[in-house]
């Protein structure tokens, strides 16, 4: 439990805490083995200065030139997926102009020494969506809209916000942003901050009658325009005597799972709360679906979906391997996407990104040592960023779910996470800078 908690406060790292720390959401996340963290608020006890950052357009990209030889998982005693599997290895080196153009980029120098700068995000038209902080010398947080084309920064109103927020909605019209309200305390009470792109007016919305959440981070915006919040209703159980080791390492791919009940919640209403009288464990809605597992972080049971216009449901056994523990969700019209962890063999962990069909066909089932993964677009067919930490294979990666190719971004990766969602065609990642302690951001459009 000592690497998970570690982990687990890396994670907090990346997104820092609420006044009063929620110790079971931080147990939680610690059996999600994150790997992400960001220096910020948790780093106070540094002396450093804000970082200078500049926004370099059109700057060259570091492309990987080099071959890798990712881990060798079939001698590790590795099982294979029963799917069509991919290994790193199999990724073409993308070459910008061909198959890639960076559309902008920006650089945290020393990340290490104070909070910088990151990209949460691509609106639907097109502009990036900066956070600035909180740093050491401002503990407030500051946004903008950037043109990735020039690099113009449109600041947005201060919303004198503290908590670190979740952006669930990226529109034309307005932005949506969920954090813990100030002193929720062990159990987290939520509320909304709306931006209105128009009035360029920021709202902001609580609700009384909705129960305490685990964290705003699992938070979802339906197409319907309301905030559908998974609130904890079973805990996966620890085994007795803890988890097996391997490596040194906690290996909880035999998770039991949790699971929520799934509240909605209007943005201009603070009392129209709803019940939706479902049990879930991650979610993800489409513009027409609405698609969900039994439980999360652990065994996923079945995948559900929900047509939004009929209510017509159907459901399917996604086949995952025995011992998967789902890490992360999503969904586009025609794909679900799955990240998990599935065990360790001989100090080789078996790490995957599955892909099936919204009918449970199976599609493609990426598998490494090592590796995370996620559904990276908002829109279209989909792209999926795979992160690699395999120190032979380490970087990002993309598979495009529309035309099946498989491309490496890079050959290197920051501990810093970079996971904010894009339009269709596009993706966000880091390199690392400055011996490690800073990092590069880059919005990269993956070409026809």
């Amino acid at each position: 439990m000592v690497n998970d908690l570690r982990d687990a406060l890396h994670e907090r790292a990346a997104h820092p805490p609420h006044d009063s720390l929620d110790l079971a959401t931080l147990v939680a996340a610690g059996r999600r083995r994150v790997r992400r963290r960001r220096a910020g608020a948790l780093a106070a006890a540094a002396a450093g200065t804000a970082a200078a950052v500049a926004l370099s357009v059109g700057a060259p990209l570091g492309l990987v030139s080099d071959d890798a030889a990712p881990a060798d998982l079939a001698t590790a005693g590795v099982p294979e997926p029963d799917a069509p599997t991919l290994g790193l290895g199999a990724a073409e080196a993308a070459v910008e102009g061909r198959d890639v153009r960076q559309l902008a980029e920006h650089t945290n120098d020393d990340l290490d020494a104070d909070n910088g700068r990151s990209w949460e995000g691509v609106t639907d038209d097109g502009l990036l969506l900066l956070r600035d902080g909180p740093r050491l010398d401002r503990p407030e947080a500051r946004y903008a809209l950037v043109d990735p084309a020039t690099g113009e920064e449109d600041w947005l109103p201060d919303l004198g916000l503290r908590e670190q927020a979740d952006v669930v909605g990226l529109g034309e019209d307005r932005l949506v942003l969920v954090a813990p309200a100030p002193g929720s305390g062990l159990e987290v009470t939520l509320e909304a901050h709306v931006f209105d792109r128009l009035t360029r007016d920021w709202s902001t919305v609580s609700w009384p009658d909705l129960p305490a959440a685990n964290s705003p981070f699992a938070t979802a915006l339906g197409p319907d325009g309301r905030l559908y919040v998974p609130v904890p209703a079973t805990v996966g159980e620890v085994p007795e005597g803890g988890w097996p080791m391997e490596g040194g390492e906690a290996d909880d791919s035999d998770a039991e799972g949790d699971t929520y009940r799934l509240w909605s919640a209007s943005l201009a209403n603070p009392f129209d709360v709803r019940d939706e009288q479902l049990s879930v464990g991650s979610i993800a809605f489409t513009e027409d679906t609405l698609v969900w597992t039994d439980r999360t972080n652990g065994d996923a049971g079945r995948v559900h979906v929900r047509d939004l216009g009929s209510g017509q449901e159907r459901s399917f056994d996604p086949a995952s391997g025995e011992r998967c523990n789902l890490l992360s969700f999503g969904a586009t019209a025609e794909h679900v996407v799955l990240g998990q962890y599935c065990g360790d063999y001989d100090d080789v962990r078996d790490d995957r990104v599955q892909v099936v069909g919204t009918d449970g066909e199976q599609v493609v089932t990426i598998q490494g040592d090592s590796l995370d993964g996620r559904l990276a677009t908002r829109h279209g067919d989909g792209l999926v960023a795979v992160t690699s930490y395999d120190r032979s294979a380490s970087g990002t990666y993309v598979y495009d779910l529309g035309s099946g190719r498989f491309l490496r971004l890079s050959d290197r990766v920051s501990s810093w996470g970079t996971d904010g969602s894009t339009t269709d065609g596009q993706v966000l990642f880091n390199t690392p800078v400055n011996g490690g302690k800073g990092m590069t951001e880059h919005l990269v459009e993956v070409l026809d």
